[in-house]
């Protein structure tokens, strides 16, 4: 059972830092959708729904995503989504359902860099920032290597580009966790392909432009991966195959979205 002593809704980043580091056993709330299902005591949580990290504002360069937006404005966000081919749509519309992703957060999602995230798989593949109040800015893909720390997402800033992006996962159901999810995009040199619920937190692999066939065959050989109680490794093994030929079939337009 989550046990919380005192409550605190912050009124600025620096109070909620302060408080973060002030005990290593103080917490930030996010959506609270997996927090909830812990069984400790949290001496203080950290409520940063005051603080206007919740919206989603456009630019020419880059989208300036806050922390605190839920899973749900990014699912029906239309500009964001038509940038980047909808994959931000593909990989959140099938988490559980709408009741959750209008609580689950961008923030939430990333900062925790949970093995089964299909959100981290998704923004792994762009070329985006995660914003730390004390931190700076950091590559999510470096921040995705970095052990945790006691620190806050304020923003991620995914940069425009004109690459191509995709999308795949396999679920037992339409809204259970993923067995095996898969982002890729175009870059000058050739193709980025993120592997996550691997089951381990996403990966990322940069591959020179080669056939289709030579390009899953690459990925399906370097990714590790193991088992658990969702899918045996072989059978994720073959998944890998099968997931990168159809994004990347995605990206060169031979299939439907």
């Amino acid at each position: 059972m989550l046990r919380i002593q005192q409550y605190v809704k912050a009124q600025s980043l620096e109070e909620a830092y302060a408080l973060l580091t002030k005990n290593r056993n103080n917490q930030i709330l996010g959506g609270m959708c997996w927090l909830k299902m812990e069984d400790r005591l949290i001496p203080c949580a950290i409520d940063l729904g005051d603080l206007g990290l919740d919206k989603i504002e456009e630019s020419e360069d880059v989208f300036t995503i806050g922390a605190m937006t839920t899973l749900r404005t990014l699912e029906t966000h239309a500009s964001l989504n038509a940038w980047c081919d909808h994959i931000i749509r593909d990989s959140v519309k099938d988490i559980v359902g709408v009741q959750l992703r209008n609580l689950a957060t961008l923030g939430g999602s990333l900062y925790s860099r949970f093995g089964f995230s299909d959100v981290l798989t998704a923004f792994l593949c762009l070329d985006c920032d995660v914003v730390l109040y004390h931190g700076g800015v950091i590559p999510l893909a470096k921040f995705v290597q970095m052990p945790y720390m006691r620190d806050i997402i304020t923003h991620v800033i995914v940069h425009k580009n004109k690459e191509r992006k995709a999308f795949a996962c396999v679920r037992k159901s339409a809204t259970d966790l993923s067995l095996l999810n898969i982002s890729a995009s175009t870059y000058e040199k050739g193709y980025v392909i993120c592997v996550g619920a691997r089951p381990y937190k996403a990966v990322r692999f940069e591959i020179e432009k080669l056939a289709v066939e030579e390009v899953c065959q690459v990925v399906s050989e370097q990714v590790e991966l193991d088992d658990n109680m969702r899918a045996s490794k072989e059978y994720r093994r073959k998944l890998v195959g099968a997931l990168c030929r159809r994004v990347l079939e995605q990206l060169e337009g031979k299939v439907c979205k």
